[in-house]
């Protein structure tokens, strides 16, 4: 109408419009008005992008919040709506190892305890796939369920025994003398194979298995996969497995270091566990 206001008297206008003439200085008046929240918006925005996009409005609110803003996660949520500032909502694709009876398998001894009091407690691992035109990509990662950092991973074209053995040796490298985890996977064969058994008891470490065709026995590695792949793989085009394989490489280095979670105070798995040890 302010537009049409210039061409076409305005009384005319309000009569077709059916508004009242105060009601439409009013909000003539308000458009001119700077707004009072673009700070707050700029900020939040600035957050989200920081993040390479992968955050909602929980995580935004506690960066802001580390910031000194004072501002309820509802305020947030509805600003980046506004804003246009959607966090990508993950979809449940996995890949699923399990080839029968294959070897021994472990009872599950973990029994869905996703909680350690210490770093090196508790281990789960598991392998996920992605395909990137007609080739496929494999990712072998060990996470300690004491701040859900990924201590070691291996990243191959094959989800073969060495893919998996390699980065169990990589975790247990990083043991100081008397630790000796719990380490939980699910019945793939490469966790039933007699090589992967014996890295773990020269390791001193306890193994345990899901149940079978039990997704839930795993879940948190489960859910990080969900995050890994909406957060990085599934809304971009990578030209190569060479690419993102390096995607891969930052993307685990970002989310140890940098990445906040709410279940962690607010802080990083690398800053947490340096938080809680220190203290």
């Amino acid at each position: 109408m302010i537009a049409l206001k210039a061409e076409h008297r305005l009384d005319l206008l309000l009569q077709i419009a059916g508004l009242a003439r105060s009601t439409f200085f009013y909000h003539q008046a308000r458009l001119a008005r700077p707004d009072p929240r673009a700070e707050l918006k700029t900020a939040i925005t600035a957050v989200f992008e920081n993040s390479h996009r992968r955050y909602g409005h929980r995580r935004v609110h506690a960066v802001l919040t580390r910031q000194g803003w004072r501002v309820a996660k509802k305020t947030v949520l509805k600003l980046m709506r506004r804003l246009g500032l959607h966090c990508p909502v993950r979809r449940k694709k996995r890949y699923n190892s399990h080839r029968g009876e294959t070897g021994r398998t472990a009872p599950n001894l973990l029994n869905r305890d996703f909680t350690a009091t210490a770093p090196n407690q508790k281990w789960v691992t598991d392998v996920t796939e992605f395909r990137v035109g007609d080739r496929k990509l494999y990712l072998s990662p060990v996470m300690d369920l004491f701040d859900h950092q990924i201590i070691a991973y291996t990243i191959g074209n094959s989800p073969n025994l060495a893919l998996t053995n390699n980065s169990l040796r990589e975790a247990v490298a990083t043991l100081e003398p008397g630790q000796a985890p719990l380490v939980h996977s699910d019945q793939g064969f490469q966790y039933q194979h007699p090589t992967w058994q014996r890295l773990l008891a020269d390791a001193g470490a306890t193994q345990s298995m899901s149940r079978k065709a039990n997704c839930y026995d795993n879940a948190v590695i489960e859910n990080w996969f969900g995050h890994l792949k909406e957060e990085l793989f599934n809304h971009n085009r990578y030209a190569s497995v060479d690419a993102l394989a390096e995607a891969l490489h930052n993307y685990v280095g970002w989310y140890n270091n940098h990445r906040i979670s709410t279940q962690l105070e607010g802080l990083s798995p690398v800053h947490y566990r340096t938080q809680t040890l220190a203290a």
